[in-house]
């Protein structure tokens, strides 16, 4: 939404009258003030004050105005269901409809590529960084799973070979998932090696004394 003039005897009024436009209370009002304004001498020569203002922006609001471009482009029709976190600063965004593999792509790096630019355009000008997390059809969630038994296999595997194993080149979240599904683990360790986008994670059998 564009910025409005509104003038007024005192910024005070201004705000008020801003209010009375949109429709809202000040704490949903945006505005910057132009003219502080003056009474003027005996009331000669006086100016009112002025502002700009417009409804401030949410962070869904953002989300929805960015999701809403980009799948208009991609002409797909998708529903979703956006929910801030005002306390712990977490925006989830789920999303439904036909065709949802188009947005996982492979491995999720679909996904993942929305879930950035989305946290790139809601923590732009915000004071708190804001952690969001963008799904459809419990990716996330059957991600993780896969995951975790992939760790416990190639874990095994390790253990019987002796050799250490290499897996495939997977974003810092998912390295994150492998490297917690085994540290726990009394024979095995995990470490991550190469550069972005190419970096992947180790497993390699304990030395004697480490388990």
């Amino acid at each position: 939404m564009d910025f409005q003039r509104f003038s007024a005897k005192t910024v005070g009024d201004a705000v008020t009258a801003a209010c009375q436009h949109f429709l809202v209370t000040s704490d949903k009002l945006e505005y910057e003030i132009l003219e502080e304004g003056s009474t003027g001498f005996l009331g000669f020569n006086a100016k009112p004050a002025v502002i700009q203002a417009r409804v401030k922006v949410t962070v869904e609001d953002k989300a929805l105005q960015f999701l809403n471009d980009v799948f208009a482009a991609m002409k797909m029709d998708v529903v979703m269901d956006i929910a801030y976190d005002e306390v712990e600063k977490h925006l989830d965004i789920d999303l439904k409809g036909d065709e949802m593999g188009i947005l996982i792509g492979k491995r999720g790096q679909t996904l993942d590529s929305l879930q950035y630019l989305v946290s790139l355009v809601v923590n732009k000008d915000s004071e708190d960084y804001i952690r969001v997390k963008v799904d459809t059809e419990d990716y996330r969630k059957r991600r993780k799973e896969t995951l975790e038994n992939l760790a416990k296999n190639i874990a095994y595997k390790v253990k019987r070979s002796r050799r250490p194993v290499a897996l495939e080149p997977m974003n810092p979240y998912e390295r994150r998932i492998i490297h917690s599904a085994l540290q726990n683990d009394k024979y095995v360790t995990t470490h991550s090696e190469g550069e972005e986008p190419y970096r992947h994670v180790v497993v390699t059998l304990k030395k004697n004394g480490e388990r």
